[in-house]
C-alpha cells in the first residue's frame, strides 16, 4: 500500500508543469472529445508506466548492495533536483489530422514520457518498492490526477496553479525521500 501511495503522490507533484501536462493542454485545445483524451492518456501511461516500473524492479536485483542504495538515494536527490527546472511546450508535437483524439493522444504521450522525468521516478520507485502492480498502479493513477483537470478544466486550471510551488513541492518530495534512504544506508 506505501508504494501506491507514495507512487501516486511523487508523480502526481512533478507532473504538474511537466511536458507531458502540456501536451495534455494541447491536445485539450486540439479536439473537442475530451474522454478519448483521457482514455489515451490513460492507456499510453499504463502501458509506459508498466514497462518502466518493470524495468525499476529488474534493476532492483542490483541495487542491494550499499553501493546500490546509495546510487538509488543519489538517483531521488538528482531526480528532485532535476524537478527544478520546469519542462516547456514542445515545439514539434506532430498534428496529424488522419488519427483522432485516443490514437493521437496514445501515440504522443506514450513517446513524450520516454526519459521523461515521471518515467524516470517510475523506474525509481520500481527499484525502490519492488513492486510492480502497485508502482504500475500509483503512478498511472498520479498521472490521471494531474492530467486529468487539465483536459477537462484546460486554461483556467493552469492560471489558478501556481507552477513553481508545485515543482518546488515535488522536488522536496523527492530530494526527502532520496535523503531518507541515503539515511538507511
Amino acid at each position: 500500500m506505501e508504494a501506491l501511495i507514495t507512487s501516486t503522490a511523487t508523480v502526481a507533484l512533478a507532473e504538474i508543469g511537466d511536458k507531458t501536462q502540456l501536451l495534455a493542454l494541447f491536445l485539450t485545445l486540439r479536439y473537442s472529445n475530451k474522454f478519448a483524451i483521457v482514455a489515451g492518456i490513460f492507456v499510453a501511461t499504463l502501458l509506459n508506466h508498466a514497462a518502466s516500473a518493470w524495468l525499476g524492479q529488474w534493476l532492483a536485483q542490483f541495487i542491494q548492495s550499499e553501493i546500490g542504495q546509495i546510487v538509488l538515494a543519489g538517483s531521488f536527490i538528482a531526480l528532485g533536483l532535476w524537478l527544478l527546472v520546469p519542462d516547456k511546450e514542445d515545439d514539434d508535437i506532430a498534428d496529424n489530422p488522419r488519427f483522432g483524439a485516443f490514437v493521437m493522444t496514445s501515440l504522443l504521450f506514450f513517446v513524450a514520457e520516454i526519459g521523461d522525468k515521471t518515467q524516470i521516478a517510475t523506474v525509481l520507485l520500481g527499484a525502490e518498492f519492488n513492486a510492480l502492480i502497485w508502482v504500475t498502479l500509483g503512478t498511472t493513477l498520479g498521472m490521471m490526477l494531474a492530467n486529468v483537470p487539465v483536459v477537462f478544466g484546460g486554461q483556467w486550471l493552469m492560471d489558478k496553479m501556481p507552477m513553481t510551488m508545485a515543482h518546488r513541492l515535488a522536488a522536496a518530495l523527492f530530494i526527502g525521500f532520496g535523503l531518507f534512504q541515503a539515511w538507511q544506508v
